[in-house]
């Protein structure tokens, strides 16, 4: 039985109960709080608070958020589904139409009617070209007129908010000049294009579609290549330039300067690429009997620039994804009259499509150039 001597006393009992206590809350406050995240101690300035969105976990979308994402997703399809066709309608005299209603045209895709969804007149869009001149050794002779014509051009060409670039067309496929609007700087560049040797058409096709694809979207796409036609050098073939520029959604203008009138000992093969290509984006192939028409050819592509329709339709039904459709737009009934060209009329300086155009009395006053084909797009 112990003595009284060897009982704890009531004061050390309590001065030991007080310890635990104060060390039981030192522990408390150092653990992490239930959130997971470090509490922070109101008596430090403010530039020392830690960041809380920086250590607060990722927001849930909310359901009220849902609706603004699904929007988004809509904008950005609708945009990618707009089907859009630069149309060039000329008349008889194969000069361009213009003030045709909306209710002239008929779009098919597929063979399939389409609803015209967007509508204008001598549109207002802004043009990209590039233009491309034919630099080889065969090329040289008529190059001085090329290149003052070019010049011409340039200066009729460029309006507000349009730019072109300038390439030479040899073995290799040269960019002289950037996309640009300064009028006096693209003229001097285009009087100094350096002899080359071969002819890369269908590089020229493909590089001029790819500068033109990385300029944006909402603005007309163009090519203008002036070459003899005579294809000897290019890395590429017939079918990627024609794919290239189906994917770009670039018009192609081809001016062929034919060095003989003979095809006996000239490259026929190129020309014919060349007017199946430019047919394709629904450009035209142009044939001067010589360098003097270069002048009023390049008037006229800037004429039709200046008054090209545009049209725009969803596709119903829509097309698999990574193929390419067929489109077709015609000019309704009703606003076309039977014409019987006069024979043996022809103009070098028109379209060779226009050139060819048949004498049937049920032939149309108005003939009508568009890109014949789309990509989809990959999925």
């Amino acid at each position: 039985m112990p003595t009284p001597g060897s009982r704890p006393s009531t004061q050390a009992i309590r001065h030991f109960v007080g310890i635990v206590a104060i060390f039981a809350s030192v522990t408390t406050a150092l653990q992490p709080s239930s959130s997971g995240q470090p509490q922070e101690n109101p008596n430090r300035p403010p530039w020392a608070q830690e960041s809380k969105s920086a250590n607060a976990p990722a927001t849930p979308t909310t359901k009220a958020e849902a609706p603004d994402a699904a929007q988004d997703r809509n904008k950005i399809k609708v945009t990618v589904n707009l089907v859009n066709v630069l149309v060039s309608v000329l008349d008889e005299h194969n000069r361009p139409a213009p003030d045709l209603p909306v209710e002239a045209f008929q779009v098919f895709d597929e063979d399939n009617p389409q609803a015209i969804a967007v509508f204008e007149k001598e549109t207002q869009q802004s043009l990209d070209l590039v233009l491309m001149i034919d630099a080889s050794l065969s090329a040289q002779l008529s190059m001085p007129a090329q290149q003052e014509a070019a010049s011409h051009f340039i200066q009729q060409v460029l309006r507000k908010g349009d730019r072109l670039a300038i390439y030479s067309v040899d073995e290799n496929v040269t960019q002289l000049a950037a996309f640009s609007d300064n009028v006096a700087h693209l003229q001097a560049v285009v009087r100094r294009i350096p002899a080359g040797a071969g002819t890369s058409i269908y590089d020229a096709v493909v590089l001029g579609a790819r500068a033109l694809s990385r300029q944006g979207t909402d603005r007309r796409r163009v090519i203008i290549l002036v070459t003899d036609g005579g294809e000897t050098t290019s890395r590429t073939d017939f079918e990627s330039a024609r794919r290239e520029a189906v994917r770009s959604n670039t018009l192609l203008y081809t001016v062929v300067i034919r060095t003989m009138k003979s095809e006996s000992g000239r490259n026929t093969a190129g020309e014919h690429a060349l007017e199946t290509i430019t047919d394709t984006t629904g450009g035209a192939v142009f044939y001067p009997d010589g360098s003097a028409q270069l002048d009023s050819i390049f008037d006229r592509i800037n004429r039709e620039l200046r008054t090209q329709y545009r049209l725009g339709y969803y596709p119903n039904p829509r097309g698999p994804a990574d193929t390419y459709r067929r489109i077709e737009v015609t000019v309704a009934a009703p606003v076309l009259a039977a014409t019987q060209p006069s024979a043996g009329s022809t103009d070098a300086t028109q379209p060779a499509s226009a050139q060819t155009e048949t004498s049937k009395a049920s032939s149309p006053v108005f003939s009508v150039r568009h890109r014949k084909s789309y990509y989809t797009g990959l999925p």
